[in-house]
């Protein structure tokens, strides 16, 4: 049974460059997907929230082979952030931050098998957060680049992408802010993570 890995499926989507900012169009896609506030480092919901992705990703894949028998690797760790002024984002005030956590799920995972998932993982973490659902992405047109380095080291990487990047070629925001997260950041150092940083973007009128 062949494993599908979507980071080398999708080049154009996971394999951004260090040294600019590309230009991507995103396809729809759907995701497992909870919503929270507030620092991720600190706030509770965040944790539980990253618990119960990978639980139900989890409980997907595995049903997934056994129903379709097709197989894949759990994509990363996603998350959208924004905050109700934009500078509390770029200035690292997490306290004050929003966010969407996902994970991406293929096009054959139903709603069916994720709503088996979700009662399987039930049996180990207990009632799911509110929020946790099954929903399409549809981003489009989006600016991304790798980021190699600390999460608090983006700011002037999102800086300039926000204050000359986009101004240059008359683009404004159609999204938030989107992070997709190739490292592992409890087994990799702040220096070494790789995390893509990619925005939605439109004409500017």
């Amino acid at each position: 049974m062949e494993k599908i890995d979507f980071k080398k499926s999708l080049p154009d989507l996971y394999r951004p460059p260090t040294d600019r900012f590309a230009s991507v169009d995103v396809p729809v896609m759907q995701f497992v997907k909870v919503d929270g506030r507030g620092d991720p480092n600190t706030a509770p919901a965040y944790k539980l929230a990253i618990e119960w992705l990978y639980a139900v990703s989890y409980a997907m894949k595995f049903a997934a082979r056994a129903a379709t028998g097709k197989d894949y690797v759990v994509p990363p760790l996603e998350g959208l952030w924004w905050a109700d002024d934009p500078a509390d984002f770029v200035a690292r005030r997490k306290e004050r931050w929003h966010w969407t956590m996902m994970i991406m799920a293929p096009e054959f995972i139903d709603r069916r098998l994720f709503e088996a998932a979700v009662e399987k993982a039930k049996k180990k973490l207990g009632t799911p957060p509110d929020s946790l659902r099954l929903e399409i992405l549809n981003e489009g047109r989006a600016l991304q680049v790798l980021h190699v380095g600390s999460y608090d080291d983006e700011g002037p990487v999102l800086a300039r992408l926000h204050d000359k990047e986009m101004p240059s070629q008359g683009l404004t925001f159609a999204g938030p802010h989107h992070e997709i997260y190739l490292s592992d950041p409890r087994r990799t150092e702040p220096a070494k993570l790789r995390t893509i940083l990619r925005q939605p973007v439109k004409r500017a009128r």
